[in-house]
């Protein structure tokens, strides 16, 4: 029984990795990620890295919702997109959560020239440490975030394969 499981886990068809990484708002992901030309697969990895889909998480560092958003990093983005009544609840609602968050990734993809790995660790790390790296020549220099940005490149790969017309593809 042991081998089986290790095996599935290695091979990770499509209906396994189903049970192992539910897709949720899958309307939602595939919306906002056409609209702000990211890989809806990405987008989706993302969510399940920040929050496993769940709406209502937050983290120490006070980040909530879906894609982990800090309530001033909201804010800015609320301000650059034309919102004007941002309040931290809204942060709990899947639609502008996740409309949030894609823009934001877009908006780091569009600074570090589309590459995916400097994107997705300033995600998780910030801009200001991947400028200071970038500035040094020395890369990801916080284990947790270069295990991050594995994760989230694992897990696109995983989304893609598992939930291919659901995302679009």
């Amino acid at each position: 029984m042991l081998g089986v499981f290790v095996y599935l886990q290695r091979t990770e068809p499509p209906w396994y990795a189903r049970l192992w990484y539910p897709l949720r708002y899958s309307t939602i992901v595939r919306v906002h990620a056409n609209e702000n030309h990211i890989d809806p697969a990405l987008l989706a990895a993302v969510i399940e890295a920040e929050s496993k889909f769940n709406p209502n998480a937050e983290s120490h560092a006070g980040a909530v919702g879906l894609m982990q958003l800090t309530p001033s990093t909201a804010k800015g983005i609320a301000a650059a997109t034309g919102g004007s009544r941002f309040r931290v609840s809204d942060l709990t609602d899947p639609d502008i959560n996740v409309r949030y968050g894609a823009w934001y990734l877009r908006h780091l993809f569009d600074r570090y020239q589309e590459n995916e790995r400097l994107a997705l660790a300033a995600y998780n790390a910030g801009e200001d440490n991947v400028d200071r790296w970038e500035r040094e020549h020395v890369g990801i220099q916080f284990d947790e975030t270069r295990d991050y940005v594995d994760k989230v490149e694992r897990l696109r790969k995983i989304y893609r394969r598992a939930y291919a017309s659901q995302l679009g593809y």
